[in-house]
């Protein structure tokens, strides 16, 4: 597993969530609602990328900028951390765990990907 990854802490970006919702949000939507917002953002993300990496070419007044990504990419990761935050779960633990469980997984098969 990669050294920098040890070093890695999502609980201020909780923190920071659940302070946000708490004063400026009023308190989290439903579970089934963040599931629901979460899907709508990954599919405006979707989406874009058509747009960028895909053939689908942008609309007039669509915007195609960089920002644009970036935008909907923090989207998802607000929408995903609410709900970590509602459902208990650790980020940090739980994506540390998912990558030493792909590293040890995958150990061999990427090696030998072609690229």
């Amino acid at each position: 597993m990669p050294s920098e990854s040890k070093a890695l802490d999502l609980a201020p970006l909780q923190s920071i969530v659940e302070e946000w919702i708490q004063s400026v949000g009023k308190g989290y939507y439903g579970v089934l609602t963040n599931v629901a917002l979460l899907m709508e953002e990954v599919g405006e993300l979707a989406r874009l990328l058509a747009r960028h990496y895909g053939e689908q070419t942008f609309k007039v007044g669509e915007d195609a900028s960089p920002k644009a990504l970036a935008e909907e990419f923090a989207d998802i990761l607000f929408v995903l951390t609410c709900l970590a935050n509602q459902t208990g779960v650790d980020l940090t633990t739980a994506f540390l765990e998912k990558l030493e469980q792909k590293t040890h997984r995958d150990a061999s098969r990427h090696a030998n990907r072609p690229l």
